[in-house]
């Protein structure tokens, strides 16, 4: 789960050090959320909800005034425009899903986070963007607003932390493939359901997939 290898490149409005910066800062959910084939876990959800895990509810009126923060300084994901209206909740939607299945995967697994560490990782892309104020404003262009920051920096660590206890770095291969796995489980645990305007969540794949419409019934053929 590379959090610096997926994503477009940065605006060229936000100079020369965010850029730098932004090659550099990609959320992890951007390198699963395009995904082919559709999964369904579980019944359908209830009217208002966008996802459930293991019975916790996140609500549209969540997601869609997380989305609405985002509207103005996130930048468009090549897969936003073929999702029209739902592309930008879509993305919001596989951030807290994935908040939640790394959290489980490392609970699971009986691993725990160094609230140091978390907080060095912060500092060194602080630094890399010359400041605080400039690390927020390209992690908002990415889709992760200001009062969710530390909530990005803690998945982060714990995408690391997965890949680590098996001796891994979660930027190779090798790496990106315990991760997956890990989250996959969680995602069979944690029995995620998300409302069908923002597709499904396949469990194998890690990402939300679109919602394939059903086969038409073959047209009867006169005898």
């Amino acid at each position: 789960m590379n959090r610096r290898a997926a994503g477009t490149t940065a605006g060229t409005t936000a100079g020369t050090t965010v850029a730098a910066a932004a090659s550099r800062l990609r959320p992890a959910a951007a390198a699963v959320l395009l995904a082919l084939l559709a999964c369904s876990c579980g019944g359908p959800v209830q009217v208002g909800t966008a996802a459930v895990l293991d019975g916790r509810r996140i609500s549209l009126s969540a997601v869609q005034q997380r989305a609405a923060e985002l509207r103005t300084v996130a930048e468009p994901s090549p897969g936003d425009a073929a999702a029209g209206s739902e592309g930008l909740a879509g993305r919001v939607v596989t951030q807290l899903v994935l908040d939640a299945l790394v959290s489980r995967a490392l609970a699971d697994r009986g691993l725990s986070l160094d609230p140091a560490e978390v907080a060095a990782a912060r500092a060194a892309d602080q630094a890399w963007a010359g400041g605080a104020a400039q690390l927020e404003r390209v992690l908002a262009r990415r889709g992760v607003p200001v009062a969710e920051v530390d909530d990005y920096y803690r998945q982060q660590a714990g995408i690391r932390r997965l890949a680590a206890a098996r001796g891994l770095d979660a930027d190779t291969e090798a790496g990106d493939a315990e991760v997956r796995g890990a989250l996959a489980e969680a995602a069979l645990a944690l029995h995620v359901r998300v409302n069908p305007r923002y597709g499904s969540w396949d469990a194998r794949r890690v990402a939300l997939a679109p919602d394939l419409p059903d086969a038409p019934a073959p047209t009867p053929q006169p005898r």
